[in-house]
């Protein structure tokens, strides 16, 4: 009999929040799969847990699978847990689930603590739809590509930040989704727990040195795309450039871009441009 693959979620910060069932999990498998095993053996030293562990984190997963699928074949039962959270989300196990349902391995999730889900709900922002975004992509043109392709959403966004990283992003959301409001949620369930409520105008001047991970819920988008390029069409050609290149586009696609948008020829926009020199 094949043994079954649990997705344990433990705390994203006071270990209290480890759920009971999670427990008792944790000291029924014959494994523990986790993204650091260090991490991961502090938590199981404070529940007095004593279990093997084996190390699987995003550089190793598809190696790891492979070996983590043959013991539960063998009828072993393996708990899988990242550093904090759920795993999955955000975090190394998706090419491990992949692989037990492709095996026909029975997997269960243990919910518990989802930093996303606590922001939300304190975040004073619409939680009726929303979407998770989680990181955005470091390279600047995707990262810009991404947020432009989320631009007409009229749900609340939800993203994940380093602290080194927060104001940068939070820059490139303002440049793209204008001065929408938005909460940040710093540190959540731990001893410097913080939620900044505002528009991003306003915590852009306050914010100085971010410390702590932080998760960013950006409130829908209340105009049309259509409105916008509306806004566009009626600005003057240098500030219709200026808006795209301020995206990160290179000068080849802010012509293309700009001559779809008033709708006239690359060439007239080109000769333009090339007549102002």
């Amino acid at each position: 009999m094949q043994g079954i693959l649990y997705l344990v979620a433990t705390p994203i910060g006071n270990l209290d929040d480890i759920t009971l069932r999670a427990v008792k999990v944790l000291e029924a498998v014959d494994y523990i799969a986790a993204e650091d095993t260090r991490h991961t053996l502090k938590l199981l030293n404070h529940l007095n847990i004593s279990k093997p562990l084996i190390s699987c984190y995003k550089e190793n997963e598809l190696i790891k699978s492979d070996i983590l699928i043959s013991k539960l074949k063998e009828g072993k039962n393996i708990a899988l847990v990242s550093d904090a959270g759920t795993p999955v989300i955000s975090d190394p196990g998706e090419e491990l689930v992949h692989s037990a349902i492709e095996n026909n391995i029975k997997v269960v999730p243990i919910p518990g603590a989802c930093a996303l889900i606590a922001a939300l709900t304190a975040s004073g922002i619409s939680a009726k739809e929303f979407c998770f975004v989680g990181f955005l992509p470091v390279n600047k043109t995707e990262k810009t590509n991404k947020l432009l392709s989320l631009y007409d959403l009229d749900k609340t966004l939800i993203f994940y930040e380093a602290p080194h990283k927060l104001l940068n992003t939070l820059n490139y959301i303002r440049e793209v989704f204008s001065n929408r409001k938005i909460t940040l949620a710093r540190e959540l369930t731990k001893i410097h727990e913080e939620f900044i409520y505002g528009y991003i105008d306003d915590i852009l001047k306050d914010i100085e040195n971010p410390k702590g991970e932080f998760v960013i819920i950006v409130e829908g988008n209340k105009n049309s795309t259509d409105e916008v390029t509306e806004k566009l069409i009626n600005s003057t050609l240098e500030e219709h450039f200026s808006f795209y290149k301020n995206l990160g586009y290179s000068k080849k696609d802010i012509i293309k871009m700009i001559a779809k948008d008033r709708n006239v020829s690359k060439n007239e926009i080109y000769q333009y441009f090339i007549n102002l020199k």
